[in-house]
């Protein structure tokens, strides 16, 4: 979507979250917690509606995963594959504005999937969707998923930074508030090891390829080559290279206020590995330890996340 058009959705999207009652921010559909600040139980409804096509380049993620970070990653990969002239790039731009398209799937009002049957492809689509409640089409289209993980520690601190940051939870709330229920699942999205889990159902799907956080941070080149080889796009060393500047941490922070609004000063905080050592303390340690051990540790994926590497003091 062209900047201008996304900035104004986030904006008004903010100002609107702003006005909603504490008891009224988050909401239940079909057994799970969504905000009401961006998600509609009429958009939920119908989301088995939505028509995936083949090439749709899609990215799943638990919220605060980097799903911001990567989403635009893929944006430009595509971009950069795709060829376009100058020309075609605004009239691209120009028509995801026109449209209206929330850029997560399952935010936004119930006519969006109409609107966006009229998006030129490759289509990049996000959502923080567990793979049980995403649209069906996407697994029977056998659209490219790429599936983003990063460590439990980081991803809570993170998200509370967040929800206070957005007003999803009260704003005066502390962590030793939030984390309670990031443990028990009683935030948007449920329980994140619940999602990874689940995930592991995946794992020998040849259309599905899983990545860290942590991976992405600590080799972009070798991420990027990786993620672009998966979905096919045509990509130079140069140009991934130069999508590695362009999507570093700090760029897309300085950048925030031009392509995110407001919002941006919550969705880009620190982008560091391991900022959860400022934050947990022991006995909350060795509740997400436990949990992560009774849970997943022993499953493919929970083992793909080096746990004791990012995990452990």
């Amino acid at each position: 979507m062209a900047q201008k058009g996304l900035v104004e959705l986030f904006d008004k999207t903010l100002a609107e979250g702003k006005k909603i009652a504490p008891a009224e921010r988050l909401f239940l559909f079909n057994g799970g917690l969504y905000p009401a600040m961006v998600c509609r139980p009429e958009t939920l409804k119908i989301l088995d509606t939505f028509e995936a096509r083949s090439d749709d380049v899609v990215l799943v993620g638990y919220p605060k995963t980097g799903t911001n970070w990567v989403g635009q990653i893929l944006t430009e990969l595509e971009t950069a594959s795709g060829k376009y002239d100058e020309e075609e790039r605004k009239r691209r731009q120009q028509k995801e504005k026109d449209l209206s398209v929330f850029p997560y799937l399952e935010f936004g009002d119930s006519d969006k999937f109409e609107r966006m049957k009229k998006l030129p492809s490759r289509r990049v689509i996000k959502t923080h969707l567990a793979p049980g409640k995403m649209p069906k089409s996407i697994f029977q289209k056998k659209a490219k998923i790429l599936v983003l993980f990063r460590n439990p520690k980081d991803t809570a601190v993170s998200y509370f930074h967040f929800t206070k940051g957005i007003n999803l939870r009260p704003s005066e709330e502390t962590w030793d508030e939030f984390f309670p229920d990031y443990i028990t699942g009683k935030v948007p999205y449920g329980l994140y090891l619940d999602h990874i889990i689940e995930w592991n159902n995946y794992l020998d799907d040849k259309n599905v390829m899983f990545i860290t956080y942590e991976e992405v941070k600590g080799n972009g080149v070798l991420a990027l080559k990786r993620i672009a080889e998966f979905f096919n796009f045509s990509v130079s060393e140069q140009e991934i290279e130069s999508i590695v500047e362009k999507t570093s941490f700090k760029t897309m922070k300085d950048n925030a206020p031009v392509t995110h609004g407001e919002m941006g000063k919550s969705l880009f905080r620190k982008g560091i590995v391991g900022d959860w050592k400022n934050t947990f303390s022991e006995s909350q340690n060795e509740e997400m330890d436990r949990k992560f051990e009774e849970k997943v540790a022993r499953t493919k994926l929970g083992m793909m996340l080096k746990y004791e590497e990012y995990c452990k003091d």
